[in-house]
């Protein structure tokens, strides 16, 4: 198949689940996409044991798209930018204080803390997977998915304050995620040693350098922006922004995530206030609300038919199901400990560390890194365990963090 009929089939499937959601499951759309994607692809299996011809049709599509391109150098920037255009940067200034901490040291805490639970839970299983390698499971799987979070946040009716800091969390902590994947994949992969001062340097390129890039090319855009009034000359800036500026954050050795969400702040807060008419400000929110919710569907439709390419075994299963708790109590321990910290001096809304606990969901982005692992039996079993903790965390997480709110929220 050609690239365009294979992008009109995605999008055609995407709309047909969209509308069966819509009309049926009535589920958030995220969830009901990714659902009904599960489903069909469960029926495909089931197919298959007796027409197997339709089984591997579906394969060979499903393995024409690399997912992990796809995603990470293709649909992220523009959820990103998204996201963090409509995020208040005077809230975030607010909650700048806790947000640092959960995205930089509670990556690191939950790394560790998942990478040594999986270790000692596959080695019981009888698996052979070395610490180094847990290590990097833990850097892949521990950020908490922004376009998965942002999009179930807007249905859970989360404190605003609260879901200020897991949203701002969920933006930036994939950058420092993606970084600590980086340096653990030399040391697990290619079995090379990274001192202090060479992660020091990593991260100063990557996360440092992603939001220095980040606000030039945003600034840029501004004052372009702010020279012109044409809304669709302005929209089409907009785009080369995300496009062009994570494009070539590649190039230059910064991180594309954290310059897009650097540069959709500014846009979205100076650029939205100072540079843009009301008409312009209307077909922007327009624009970008109606890409997101494209994309947003498209990736979780993808993660629900990424099932036909992966192989499960019994104990992998059992894996998966050990990796769940492994998970979530990583994540307890990575929220509790700063946030401890910080009550000395700062108010917290009740329920803050559980409900930020059930709320860092996973997504695509997990999915995409472990898929960018190289051939092997360790890369099928991150895999595959990644896979069943996303599935997981956006169908039960998701489904039932409304009620955990109300639960322990009082308005």
């Amino acid at each position: 198949m050609t690239v365009f009929q294979i992008i009109a089939l995605l999008i055609t499937l995407t709309a047909m689940f969209s509308y069966l959601n819509y009309r049926y499951f009535k589920l958030p759309a995220t969830i009901g996409v990714m659902l009904i994607a599960l489903l069909v692809s469960a029926g495909l299996i089931g197919a298959g044991h007796f027409a197997p011809w339709i089984r591997e049709g579906a394969e060979n599509l499903l393995k024409q798209i690399d997912f992990d391109k796809a995603l990470m150098q293709g649909m992220l920037s523009f959820l990103l930018f998204a996201g963090a255009l409509h995020i208040n940067l005077d809230d975030l200034n607010k909650q700048g204080g806790v947000i640092a901490p959960l995205a930089i040291a509670g990556v690191v805490i939950s790394m560790f803390v998942f990478g040594t639970l999986i270790h000692w839970a596959l080695g019981w299983l009888g698996f052979e997977l070395g610490y180094a390698w847990c290590l990097l499971f833990g850097a892949l799987i521990s950020p908490t998915d922004p376009v998965a979070v942002i999009g179930i946040l807007k249905d859970a009716r989360v404190p605003h304050s609260l879901e200020v800091e897991i949203a701002g969390e969920s933006l930036f902590n994939d950058g420092i995620g993606v970084v600590a994947f980086i340096v653990l994949r030399e040391i697990a992969v290619a079995d090379q040693h990274a001192s202090v001062a060479h992660i020091g340097l990593l991260f100063l390129e990557q996360a440092v350098g992603g939001a220095v890039f980040g606000f030039v090319i945003g600034w840029i855009t501004y004052r372009l922006l702010k020279s012109v009034d044409n809304y669709r000359l302005e929209l089409m800036l907009t785009l080369a922004l995300v496009m062009g500026g994570y494009a070539l954050a590649s190039v230059i050795g910064v991180s594309g995530p954290i310059a897009i969400v650097v540069s959709g702040l500014l846009i979205g807060n100076h650029g939205r206030r100072f540079a843009m008419s009301d008409t312009t400000r209307k077909h922007l929110d327009a624009f970008w609300e109606f890409l997101d919710e494209i994309l947003n569907a498209l990736l979780f439709m993808l993660i629900g038919l990424e099932i036909l390419v992966l192989t499960f075994t019994r104990e992998l299963f059992f894996a998966g199901l050990l990796a769940i708790p492994a998970i979530l109590l990583a994540r307890w321990v990575s929220v509790a400990l700063p946030v401890t910290v910080m009550r000395r001096w700062r108010k917290f809304t009740p329920g803050t560390v559980t409900i930020m606990t059930w709320g860092g969901l996973r997504g695509g982005i997990s999915v995409a890194l472990a898929l960018s692992l190289p051939a092997g039996h360790e890369r099928e079993i991150v895999l595959v365990v990644t896979y069943i903790v996303v599935i997981f965390s956006i169908l039960v997480q998701g489904l039932t963090l409304k009620r955990v709110v109300r639960a322990l929220v009082k308005r």
